[in-house]
């Protein structure tokens, strides 16, 4: 019984130091939580074992997880898992089809930013603070470059 402890402990800590490794690297929770359960794995061997037992049970441990870890960084096994693609868009590539003053429809709420349909075109624009409801009638009021500040209208 206390070998499945042990050993349930070790091989979950290590897949969450693999989770935190190759899928959600920077959150330090899901690391800190399998090193954590792969150091009670180890202590637990230790406290059942003995010291011979537990120093056996963390080189092997410790070679399992170095050898885990280069196999998963040298092989193209986790390539398939990572983002390729670019994102090569712009917001509002092209708003000199409209003017200050001209008026349109949120196409989702404003919160303050969020999507409007101006002269039959969507486009990214933002409020100066003011939520707006899907639905409701806008103005631009400033153009910056790509970006198009607008109010609503009562």
């Amino acid at each position: 019984m206390e070998w499945t402890v042990v050993i349930a402990l070790v091989a979950i800590g290590m897949i969450l130091l693999l989770v935190e490794i190759l899928f959600v690297p920077g959150t330090t929770l899901v690391g800190l939580v399998g090193f954590i359960v792969l150091g009670i794995g180890v202590g637990l061997s230790f406290k059942y074992f003995g010291r011979e037992v537990g120093w056996m049970t963390l080189g092997t441990t410790s070679v399992i997880a170095g050898l885990t870890l280069y196999i998963s960084f040298k092989s193209s096994l986790w390539s398939r898992f990572a983002l390729k693609s670019t994102n090569t868009s712009k917001v509002n590539e092209d708003p000199s089809g409209i003017a200050v003053g001209e008026e349109g429809i949120a196409l989702s709420a404003l919160r303050p930013i969020g999507k409007a349909e101006i002269g039959k075109q969507t486009y990214e624009v933002k409020t100066l603070g003011a939520y707006v409801d899907s639905g409701k009638r806008i103005r631009i009021i400033q153009i910056n470059s790509n970006q198009i500040i607008v109010e609503p209208l009562s």
